[in-house]
């Protein structure tokens, strides 16, 4: 591995100079992470500067980390006892204040989570080298080794799906950042070794956000499998937060100086910290902001929907709507005229009525998760006093068949592959087609490749495809290969 020793700080580019939101999306497209490199190094530089002064309280020597993480698991498990406490004596919730701020959490992070791991992927082509296995172990199992029903992405996408959040595409730049710094992570892994290893060592110690946000999203009826998995995969005996130190002493011979190489896997711990942090997305929630703005997100058909017989203050529906500015205006005129009464069962609103019956007449304009801040805004004060909605949409298994690729812009593509030319077979062909074809037409090719089979598997592995039928096999086989003899043989 080629590593460039060059200092991250001669670069003079500060982070928002770049769109993290563009620089994700374009990282995700095919081949984005080799033709985005020079752009994504840029961008972590300047977020390496960014994050220069933060503190930090790893140690300084390697030899130093186990301790350091003993004592940060027993810490975060103190202040989760005091939590339980805390609200079994019967404090409120402290992160979420209702369904609906949890569901807009799940929806806020989800650039982040729908690239889990994707730190890690630049190590998939040194799958050989045993100073980079605890890595490769760690990414493997970010991928769920290739069962659907443990990858974290194919995990986090059913997630949204269950609860209506999977509009995360239109977040702001801001929910981006730390996504769009795995993926700059994953295409910079050559020059960036330190960083990775570093930022992988932050990333994977347990977080007191992550055991409190398990316990109040099943308390609010969301299913928090995502979340539990993460704090018994992490832990620190025999989980990645444990793999995560064995990987910094395990690449320390690649570099000369061990001061020089702590110092940067110090930096890319604190890279951990660029970008909005979990509480920061926690605190962001507004739920008349975005009461809001889930109807400013409808008043561009909205306007020309309604009758003009609906007059509310003299305008009509249709002339309010066409005024994004007066949306919170007409809020306030429907409480005035009895349309929406807060603070109550959102039942007796008119306006409620008009969107949830089954026949309303507004029925299906609103995904569950409007809904949800609807009705939640609309109770109040009294919303702890009513009886829970049932949970959004139908329960769902882990072990559901995956759906199609989705592209980064949110459309389906086909999932038929000419495994030479590496592209899509046109879905005019593929009308009839059953992806178990797929499947083993990538079985027999891979028969072909001998010894280049790796490389032609790794392209699979990445952030982009691995949690896509085709890549959670390609995941298998490439588990397959690592833990048999195939390494040692000379395959033509």
């Amino acid at each position: 591995m080629a590593i460039i020793r060059n200092e991250y700080g001669k670069h003079q580019q500060m982070a928002h100079d770049w769109s993290a939101k563009s620089m994700y999306f374009s990282l995700l497209t095919p081949y984005g992470l080799s033709k985005g490199r020079a752009d994504s190094a840029g961008f972590l530089a300047a977020l390496l500067r960014e994050t220069s002064q933060h503190a930090s309280n790893m140690p300084a020597h390697v030899e130093q980390l186990e301790a350091w993480l003993l004592e940060h698991q027993e810490m975060v498990g103190r202040q989760f006892q005091e939590y339980l406490a805390a609200r079994q004596q019967g404090a409120p919730r402290w992160y979420f204040s209702s369904k609906a701020h949890a569901l807009y959490f799940l929806r806020a992070v989800a650039p982040t989570k729908m690239v889990d791991g994707a730190w890690l992927y630049g190590l998939t082509r040194h799958w050989q080298d045993s100073r980079f296995a605890s890595l490769l172990k760690i990414y493997l199992e970010e991928l769920g080794n290739g069962i659907e029903a443990m990858n974290h992405v194919a995990l986090y996408r059913k997630l949204l799906t269950v609860n209506e959040c999977d509009d995360w595409r239109t977040l702001d730049d801001r929910f981006f950042t730390q996504g769009a710094v795995q993926l700059a992570l994953a295409a910079n892994t050559e020059t960036h070794l330190p960083e990775v290893i570093g930022f992988n060592l932050g990333y994977e110690q347990l977080p007191l956000h992550l055991l409190i946000t398990a316990y109040e999203l099943k308390e609010l009826n969301i299913d928090p499998y995502y979340f539990t998995l993460h704090t018994t995969i992490d832990n620190a005996h025999t989980g990645h937060a444990r793999a995560a130190i064995a990987a910094v002493s395990e690449a320390m011979p690649t570099f000369g100086s061990s001061r020089h190489y702590m110092a940067r896997i110090m930096a890319g711990v604190k890279l951990n910290d660029a970008g909005l942090s979990t509480l920061d997305i926690i605190r962001h929630f507004d739920l008349l902001g975005e009461v809001v703005r889930v109807l400013q997100s409808k008043a561009s058909l909205g306007q020309y929907m309604h009758s003009t017989r609906c007059v509310i203050e003299g305008k009509t529906i249709n002339e309010w709507l066409a005024d994004r500015d007066q949306i919170a205006r007409l809020l306030y005129v429907m409480q005035k005229t009895g349309w929406i009464n807060r603070h109550q069962d959102p039942e007796q609103s008119r306006f409620w009525q008009v969107i949830s019956a089954e026949k309303a007449p507004m029925f299906g304009v609103f995904t569950a998760y409007e809904r949800q801040v609807l009705y939640d805004w609309i109770a109040g004060d009294a919303l702890e006093s009513l009886p829970r909605l049932a949970r959004l949409g139908s329960p769902w298994r882990m072990t559901e068949a995956a759906a199609l690729p989705i592209s980064p812009a949110g459309k389906l593509q086909s999932n038929v592959y000419d495994f030479r030319s590496g592209r899509p077979v046109p879905a005019a062909s593929t009308a009839r087609h059953d992806v178990n074809q797929d499947q083993l037409s990538m079985e027999r090719y891979l028969q072909g490749l001998g010894q280049k089979r790796m490389d032609f598997l790794v392209d699979w592995l990445s952030p982009a495809k691995h949690h896509t039928p085709l890549g959670l096999s390609a995941t298998r086989y490439f588990k397959a290969y690592m833990d048999t003899p195939y390494r040692q043989t000379n395959e033509s």
